[in-house]
């Protein structure tokens, strides 16, 4: 499991996130949810061990993160994506994946041959040998994440992986992300506004609003808490 326990984050004066506690299984999908600025972002930093809080901490399988750095706790098995997937231009879509499976070792042919596997995983096998820059936006965001999934993780933190998709996009998506809980046995959380992609697809919701927890559980439950309904969508319950 990994658990997040009263955590605080301050920057300045303000308090971008205030007692968060929450928790991820090992091959659940849950999702983290909220208004802009709700602290969902910070909260993936803290768990990715991007920002160290102020006050709490961060356990994987019951031993504390901090004050590990990013890279350290990704090697741990806590990989993230960003919501800006960044693909270096230069090179092509293998050996942006090349360079990070490099970066853990494996020689040039055994990278090569991972990055070609990963690619056809995530149905991008046509397009090793673009460059970087040349992909759609939603190529662009299943390259990120076949970065993290070269990483093996035993969590997968997913920051707005549907950003910028369309219907069928998310739809495809949402199916890739069951896919990936299953093959590789790894717990996903998903930061996503889409919510007919997260009512769908996660078994658990934990909402932020305001840098505090106002709900979580079932979709189904959450969606009709009255603090979910009035904070998120802006409605008071019929």
């Amino acid at each position: 499991m990994l658990r997040a326990t009263d955590i605080t984050v301050r920057f300045g004066g303000v308090r971008a996130i205030e007692n968060v506690s929450m928790a991820l299984q090992r091959t659940e999908i849950l999702g983290l949810i909220g208004p802009n600025g709700a602290g969902k972002t910070t909260m993936v930093n803290v768990l990715s061990g991007f920002q160290q809080p102020h006050q709490g901490s961060v356990t994987l399988a019951g031993e504390k993160t901090g004050p590990l750095r990013a890279d350290r706790l990704a090697r741990s098995g806590v990989v993230r994506t960003f919501q800006a997937v960044r693909l270096f231009p230069g090179l092509t879509v293998s050996e942006n994946l090349e360079v990070g499976l490099g970066s853990r070792g494996l020689g040039r042919a055994a990278a090569r041959r991972r990055a070609a596997e990963l690619l056809d995983y995530m149905g991008l096998a046509a397009r090793a040998h673009m460059p970087g820059n040349a992909l759609s936006y939603g190529e662009e965001r299943r390259v990120g994440i076949a970065r993290a999934l070269a990483l093996q993780p035993n969590f997968l933190l997913l920051d707005e992986p549907a950003a910028g998709l369309n219907i069928g996009e998310a739809e495809a998506l949402g199916d890739l992300i069951r896919r990936i809980r299953a093959d590789f046995g790894c717990g996903v959380l998903v930061i996503e506004h889409n919510m007919k992609l997260v009512m769908g697809l996660c078994e658990r919701l934990h909402v932020l609003a305001s840098g505090r927890t106002i709900a979580e559980g079932s979709p189904a439950d959450v969606f009709r808490d009255t603090a979910f309904r009035s904070a998120y969508l802006g409605a008071e319950p019929a």
